[in-house]
């Protein structure tokens, strides 16, 4: 599959197992290599607070990107 990245922007992140996370607003790219790296989110309001997710400092979950793959509205990202 293959998106640009302002395809993917805003669009509502789930885990596998079917948490919302929230919304894509950026990604985090090696520039010697072009990998994704981590995936930046606008977490969800009622996502439980939690001081083991790391974030920057605008307050965005900062996930490793693995893999994702996108459901129509809804891109599913594997986090385990």
């Amino acid at each position: 599959m293959r998106k640009f990245v302002t395809e993917l922007k805003g669009k509502t992140v789930m885990t596998s197992d079917g948490l919302i996370l929230g919304t894509i607003s950026n990604f985090m790219v090696d520039t010697d290599t072009g990998q994704i790296n981590h995936v930046l989110i606008n977490p969800a309001e009622d996502l439980a607070a939690s001081d083991t997710q790391e974030k920057d400092a605008q307050g965005r979950l900062v996930l490793p990107f693995k893999s994702m793959k996108s459901v129509k509205d809804v891109v599913v990202l594997e986090t385990k």
